[in-house]
């Protein structure tokens, strides 16, 4: 991809970590740091790969992407949003009672495939999608988003090793990698490491790159794209959670408190000071 193009992708995400925080701030509700920590992701799949069109959500031929873990709803809407799918205004209303966009992903949402909620399952659900997609016999790709502290969930472990059973290359994992969950350091909580050598253990194939670095991204989605074979496919993605704001990195606190007055003006100042140009 030419630089000027990866540029650009840095400058929607640095674009988007303010969105994000102004969502959480007027509604003083939900999970900063595991939106920050995705968000230069889907920047990359919704701005780039993801064969989606908002403006036909429910075309047949359209790829999917699940985001399990479902607390991280804010950068999906922030990305729904920017590509069209419902007006910017609406991410005014999130978490309030009757809007569209609650806490977790609901299927009324334009652009959400999966009601994502309940840790473990979001990949499950993938997988049914993949196999239904492979039975079909569809160009599609089915892409879903999971977290570390998720995959100590057995649900994951039961779902990638159906997805390997089935051979499904339809499917494209990603493991937001961000270090951290609601009571502390995952290592600390219970350590998946070393991942990559499971999911290659569980017939997967395996790319392992740094989630913050938009050139890494882009080149792990094209290669994951290009596999084409009966493997399914887990991008491993180094994140820090609560990326792009200091106090928010690596601190289980903000897994799911908004900020308040102080916090807000002090993220939004460290965003805008952020060089898309050297950000990773």
């Amino acid at each position: 991809m030419p630089k000027a193009d990866i540029l650009a992708l840095k400058k929607k995400a640095k674009e988007l970590r303010r969105v994000i925080i102004d969502m959480l701030y007027k509604s003083q509700s939900g999970h900063p740091g595991g939106s920050l920590s995705e968000i230069d992701m889907l920047v990359a799949l919704y701005h780039y790969k993801l064969s989606v069109d908002a403006n036909n959500p429910k075309d047949s031929k359209r790829d999917k992407f699940v985001l399990s873990k479902g607390h991280a709803s804010p950068g999906l809407y922030s990305v729904l949003a920017d590509k069209g799918y419902f007006p910017k205004k609406e991410l005014d209303s999130f978490r309030k009672l009757g809007s569209m966009l609650q806490g977790h992903p609901e299927l009324a949402t334009p652009g959400v495939e999966y009601a994502g909620g309940s840790l473990g399952q979001g990949i499950c659900f993938s997988v049914g999608l993949a196999l239904a997609g492979k039975m079909d016999k569809s160009q599609s790709k089915v892409v879903v988003m999971i977290g570390d502290g998720e995959s100590q969930e057995g649900a994951v472990w039961e779902a990638s090793m159906a997805a390997s059973f089935h051979k499904l290359g339809n499917l494209i994992a990603i493991l937001d990698k961000n270090q951290v969950q609601e009571t502390g350091k995952t290592r600390d909580v219970m350590n998946i490491d070393p991942a990559g050598d499971k999911w290659k253990a569980f017939g997967w194939n395996v790319i392992e790159i740094n989630g913050h670095d938009m050139e890494q991204v882009v080149s792990a989605l094209d290669k994951a794209w290009e596999m084409n074979n009966e493997k399914p496919t887990m991008i491993i993605s180094n994140t820090i959670k609560g990326k792009g704001v200091s106090f928010m990195e690596l601190n289980h606190k903000f897994h799911g408190k908004a900020p308040n007055e102080e916090e807000y003006r002090k993220a939004i100042m460290e965003i805008e000071a952020i060089d898309a140009n050297t950000f990773k």
